[in-house]
Parts: structure tokens; C-alpha cells; sequence
């Protein structure tokens, strides 16, 4: 038996109204023609809302769905067969509702609303509204049918070793595949509404007792005073969660893995799914996790400590490579050893270009050819062999580029591919270290390197220090940041991201 305050929907938690001063809600009426030509008069002459007029018991009801939303034969065997099958008595329009929604209807996603918005929401949503005439709610049951994408491998994240699942596009399926990991009732699912318009199905991840209550109202407050209209992919929401600074390099990041959220969950972070994008938010993210991956809980220790090792150096070689290439190039060409000198001054005698605009051509180049690879319908590997071709070849028998920076840029782009988490701020940070080195020599690559890092240093995550825990230094984090522990020592380690030192949401007399 189901009871009426299961279905309350003004009740249910992450009920959120827009920041602005919401419009005055309208009630459902008790009298049925009056709602059929609100909701007629609401989505004017869109076809895709469906009214199915019926008699129950002799009172005047309705079906009300959106078509391409809910299931045909769910709608017809769990919904429309049943209660016509009920037979005539003498129950009031209030008590042939209750009866419908009480013993009728098997449908375990239930929901009571009164108001007109609550209704249209659901029904876009792939609910099924049961309406008749003389009540003023109306119950609706969740069988969605929309086409959906199934659960495949990530195509961003591919482990050797570990799970083949991603998240889809599909919010209760992501649901689905955290708690299957995670079947504890710690494990927390709170539902909100972003967009005013566009009322996106947002979810926040967390574990209660693990979070910090201080964290998870900071970011619930976030979301709830969001001024868009329409959000359709969380990458709407991550400038919004991010403090405000001028560092290039991101706060919040994003998995398609349910594992690695789990993970991040269990830490003490808040993960963020949002209906329609199979990437999920993650709340904070601090600077050394984008040298980790999930691979590295599942290898041999040595071998995992040897790849984030790897990491840290490709980090270096991809951004400032190029940049000291030129730097010793144009300001310091003793410094070369006298192969490479003679090699390097062939080169120069060759081209046209000066070094600095050389460098910042071809790795233009390599940009376009990217960009180009990831866009072009199915052919994207053609695309790079061809540019492979004329960058790496033809261009350097035309004399436009020399040899040697052709190979930095190989080393450059190889390096940089290791970590795609930090492509995007590298890929900057290279053309700004080129123009150093060019301007000033190894002077101008010290000084963007200082600046680089004080402001790495100064980026502040909801009152977690982003470079933790390495500063302020934490001595047993660090049994999980350049090297990777055995897990008979990570497991004594129950690390929380809000009790590093320097943070402002740390709890008293806890340890990370």
C-alpha cells in the first residue's frame, strides 16, 4: 500500500526555486477542463503532448504524456489497462484517485503533484499523469522510453586493467553504477533544478560523514543561484564553481568513469552528474590529481610510482621545451653542445622565419592539425598523417622550418598527449614561454616559471589550498602524489581532502 505523504513532491529534497524570486505557483484545479486547456494553452501547438480523454467509474479523467518520452507498452499494460478494468461503484472522484494510486497502479516511481509546473516538469521528464475531474492533484507513474545511449567504454579514459563502464547521457542509469560500487546509505543522492528555462536534472554525489558540511553548502548554494536559463551540459555549471582567479588551470574537473567518482566520493568530495552529459563534476580538485589515474590503484606499486614519475616529466618537457629550445636558441647558443650547435646553425642559415616565430608557427600548425583530427568525421587519423607529412617533411625541405624543431615539437605534442587533463592550460602556457624565451632568453623562461607557480600556489578550492598536499606540506598524503604506496599502507591512510593542511573546512582533531 502506498501512503500519501510518499507522494508529495513539494516535499522531496533538492526542490529548487530560481534565485530571482520565483513566479507564484499554479495550483492544480479540481476541475479537469480547466487544467487540459492550461496545459493546452502552456505548449500551445506542440504535437508532442498527448491527452487521452477517458471515463473511470463515470467521472471524466485523463492521460496526460509527451509523446517519445514513455514507453507504449509500459503506458498500456501498467497504466491505461488497469484502470479501465476498474468497475463501477459508488467511490467519490477523491477516493477513486486514492484507490488508483493506492491499489491500482504498480509503478514504483510514484509521484503526487499539485501544482501546474511540478506536472509539466514530470511529463517532460517521461511521466505519466493520471488526471480526473473533481480532483485537484494528480499522480503521476515514471516509465520513460526515450532513446538512449547504452553503457560503453570511456573514450577519454581508457584503463588496462579496470572497468570498462562510463557514464551515459542518462542521469538514473549514472545513479545506478555509483551505487552498485557504493551500497552503503552513506552514500548520498540529492536532486536539484538548474536553468530556469530548461529545468536540468542536477545530482550531487557524496558520502554523509565523509563531506565537509561546510563544502556541501557552498557548492548546494552554487547551484541553487545559478542566473542560466538553460544548462545542457555540466561544462555550464564548472565556471560556476570555481573560485575566481586569474590562473588558467582548472578547480573542477570532470571523469566519465563511475570508479574514479566513486573514489573522489569516498575522499570526501562532492561529485556533480547533470542529466544529458555523460561527464560528471568533481568537487574539489586539487593540482596533483591530474598526475593520477586509475590505473595506478590496480599496477604494481613500483610500476604505478615509476608512471606518475614519467608524468611530472612530461608535465615539464611539454611546457617548457619549446620554450627554452628558443630561449638558448636566439639568446644562449654556447650552451648547446658542438654537435647540436652545428646542427642547429644549419638549421638556422636554412629558414626564413627567425627562431621565435618558427617555433610559434609550427606549433600554430600543430594546433589547427589537432583541432582538425578531433573534428573531421571518421577520417580524423587521415587528417593527422597528412599533416604529419607536410609539417614533419615537406615543410622542412621547403626550408620553412628547421629539423631540430620539428623534433621538439614531436617531443612537445607526445608529452603533452600523457596528460589530457592539463592539455588545455599547457597548450597556452607553451605559446607564453615561447615568446619569453624569445624576448628575454632563460631570464624570461625563470620569470613565467616563478609567476607560474605562485599563482598554481594561490589558487584557492572553496577554502582548500589546490596545490595540497604538497603545500602546505602533509606527510602522509604523500604516500599517494609523486609515488604510489602499497595499498597494506594506503588503507591505514583514510584520506580526507578537507583536512590537508591550510584548509579552512578542516575538522578539528582529524588527520588526512
Amino acid at each position: 500500500m502506498f501512503h500519501k505523504t510518499n507522494f508529495t513532491a513539494d516535499a522531496r529534497p533538492g526542490h529548487v526555486q530560481p534565485p530571482s524570486g520565483p513566479a507564484p505557483a499554479t495550483p492544480i484545479s479540481a476541475n479537469l477542463l480547466d487544467n487540459l486547456v492550461y496545459l493546452r494553452t502552456q505548449f500551445g501547438i506542440s504535437s508532442d503532448l498527448m491527452i487521452r480523454e477517458i471515463h473511470l467509474c463515470g467521472y471524466q479523467a485523463a492521460v496526460i504524456t509527451m509523446e517519445g518520452m514513455v514507453n507504449r507498452h509500459i503506458l498500456a499494460d501498467a497504466i491505461l489497462l488497469p484502470i479501465t478494468e476498474i468497475k463501477g461503484s459508488k467511490r467519490t472522484p477523491a477516493e477513486l484517485m486514492e484507490y488508483i494510486r493506492d491499489d491500482v497502479l504498480g509503478s514504483g516511481d510514484m509521484i503526487q503533484v499539485r501544482t501546474m509546473e511540478e506536472l509539466m516538469n514530470l511529463i517532460a521528464s517521461g511521466f505519466a499523469a493520471i488526471a480526473i475531474d473533481g480532483v485537484d492533484y494528480m499522480i503521476l507513474g515514471g516509465i520513460q522510453g526515450f532513446a538512449m545511449r547504452g553503457v560503453s567504454e570511456p573514450a577519454s579514459e581508457v584503463m588496462i586493467r579496470g572497468s570498462r563502464e562510463g557514464f551515459t547521457e542518462v542521469i538514473r542509469i549514472n545513479l545506478s553504477m555509483l551505487r552498485r560500487r557504493l551500497k552503503t546509505p552513506d552514500l548520498i543522492f540529492e536532486m536539484m533544478k538548474a536553468g530556469k528555462t530548461s529545468n536540468t536534472d542536477v545530482c550531487l554525489c557524496y558520502m554523509r560523514g565523509r563531506v565537509s558540511e561546510k563544502l556541501l553548502r557552498n557548492v548546494r548554494q552554487r547551484i541553487e543561484n545559478l542566473p542560466l536559463d538553460v544548462v545542457l551540459d555540466s561544462g555550464y555549471i564548472q565556471p560556476f564553481l570555481e573560485n575566481k582567479h586569474l590562473s588558467i588551470f582548472t578547480s573542477v574537473n570532470t571523469t566519465e568513469r563511475p570508479d574514479t567518482l566513486c573514489g573522489k566520493i569516498s575522499e570526501g568530495r562532492i561529485g556533480i552528474l547533470v542529466d544529458g552529459t555523460p561527464f560528471a563534476l568533481i568537487v574539489p580538485y586539487l593540482f596533483v590529481e591530474n598526475f593520477q589515474a586509475m590505473d595506478d590503484y590496480t599496477m604494481p606499486p613500483y610500476y604505478a610510482s615509476f608512471l606518475r614519475i614519467l608524468k611530472y616529466i612530461a608535465f615539464v618537457v611539454s611546457l617548457l621545451l619549446p620554450g627554452l629550445y628558443v630561449a638558448i636558441g636566439t639568446h644562449h647558443p654556447e650552451m648547446f653542445p658542438p654537435v647540436l650547435l652545428l646542427s642547429y646553425l644549419n638549421a638556422d642559415h636554412t629558414t626564413p622565419f627567425p627562431l621565435t616565430f618558427e617555433a610559434l608557427l609550427i606549433h600554430f600548425l600543430f594546433e589547427i592539425m589537432r583541432e582538425a583530427g578531433l573534428r573531421f568525421p571518421r577520417a580524423g587519423h587521415a587528417v593527422s598523417i597528412v599533416g604529419a607529412l607536410v609539417i614533419g617533411q615537406a615543410a622542412v625541405e621547403a626550408g620553412l622550418v628547421g629539423a631540430p624543431m620539428v623534433i621538439i615539437l614531436a617531443l612537445t605534442a607526445i608529452s603533452s598527449f600523457i596528460l589530457p587533463t592539463l592539455y588545455a592550460p599547457i597548450s597556452i602556457l607553451r605559446f607564453v614561454f615561447i615568446l619569453l624565451g624569445g624576448a628575454l632568453g632563460l631570464y624570461g623562461i625563470l620569470l613565467g616559471a616563478t609567476l607560474l607557480l605562485c599563482s598554481i600556489c594561490a589558487i584557492d578550492v572553496m577554502g582548500i589550498p589546490y596545490t595540497a598536499p604538497v603545500s602546505p606540506l602533509t606527510f602522509k598524503a604523500l604516500k599517494d602524489v609523486v609515488i604510489r604506496a602499497d595499498w597494506r599502507q594506503l588503507w591505514k591512510n583514510k584520506f580526507r581532502v578537507q583536512n590537508v593542511k591550510g584548509s579552512d573546512l578542516r575538522d578539528d582533531g582529524k588527520q588526512p
